[in-house]
């Protein structure tokens, strides 16, 4: 099947998840907004196309079907793709991970963005200080450790079973992610990250991936991202 991801150019975001599971199967698709421009969303975002009503992007057009929400999107695909084993407890398990990541994505999110998505960071810098500095001490090193402790309970090697899923692939990506905003605060918890380290690895040396990560279509992270890097939100 060829796919359309739909997602907002010139950054990773929640649509990068994606992207990452599309390329690691193989599969064809097309990234819309990229060939086209964000405004190609507009006529689903305003009801004006047939199917489910997407809220916002990331969102997948797989012939007639429009799946909107990171894992609901991961969960359709990963069947198809050999992305998930077949047992339904192991489906529901890998699907509870990917909306445990998304849960940590969010709060990452509100790090930089802690009153409003609608104001600038300089609009709330104080709260968000105080955001960043509850979820570095708190909240961060809790999801860490819980990741930590799934892989331990698996093969150690694996979110889900003792084979690659697009958990894995998903946190990959959130490491990279919390490494690239956080940088120090993932530093001082380097030692209790040593499974995600080494799954991170596994994910990235995969050949599709490898060749999507050195190419021109995998954006950098950047200041107008979820996973962005303030210095002031990274501090001791």
């Amino acid at each position: 099947m060829r796919y359309e991801l739909f997602y907002w150019t010139g950054i990773q975001g929640r649509g990068e998840f994606v992207r990452l599971a599309l390329e690691d199967a193989g599969a064809t698709y097309v990234d819309v907004a990229r060939d086209q421009g964000d405004g190609v969303m507009t006529r689903f975002l305003a009801g004006e196309q047939p199917g489910a009503l997407p809220f916002a992007p990331p969102f997948l057009q797989a012939g007639k079907l429009v799946l909107a929400q990171t894992p609901n999107i991961l969960a359709f695909l990963a069947p198809r793709h050999g992305l998930v084993p077949s047992s339904v407890a192991s489906k529901c398990f890998a699907l509870q991970l990917q909306l445990t990541i998304a849960d940590l994505v969010g709060e990452v999110h509100d790090t930089h963005h802690p009153i409003a998505v609608d104001q600038y960071f300089e609009d709330q810098r104080i709260e968000a200080r105080k955001r960043a500095a509850s979820f570095r001490t708190q909240r961060l090193p809790k999801f860490i450790d819980y990741f930590e402790q799934v892989l331990a309970r698996g093969d150690g090697q694996h979110a889900v079973g003792r084979n690659h899923t697009y958990v894995d692939i998903s946190l990959f990506q959130l490491m990279a992610g919390l490494d690239y905003a956080f940088p120090l605060a993932m530093h001082r918890l380097r030692r209790h990250t040593s499974r995600l380290r080494l799954l991170s690895e596994r994910v990235a040396a995969r050949p599709r991936l490898a060749a999507y990560l050195a190419s021109s279509r995998r954006v950098p992270f950047n200041k107008d991202d979820i996973f962005r890097h303030y210095p002031e939100l990274d501090d001791v």
